[in-house]
């Protein structure tokens, strides 16, 4: 098995080569995702991810390929003023 090394949060991490972007923060949030990125139980997830810096529309997370030395950044929606 073929790993490769990402920084996620500020934090080194390693996974297997090919890993989308949709199954990272699949794993991360402990939710299955359908293809397009959604819950499969049908609830909010309430977070948006960024690599290198740049927002990933949740409509190409299942597409963006995570490759060695990206750094990603998942940010959770707070409530509150």
């Amino acid at each position: 098995m073929t790993t490769i090394n990402i920084t996620f949060n500020s934090q080194q991490v390693q996974l297997s080569a090919g890993t989308s972007l949709r199954e990272f923060v699949s794993s991360q949030i402990g939710k299955d995702l359908d293809a397009d990125s959604k819950a499969v139980d049908g609830s909010k997830l309430g977070v948006a991810a960024a690599v290198n810096g740049a927002v990933v529309p949740r409509s190409s997370w299942n597409s963006k390929v995570l490759e060695d030395g990206h750094s990603v950044e998942l940010v959770t929606a707070a409530q509150g003023g």
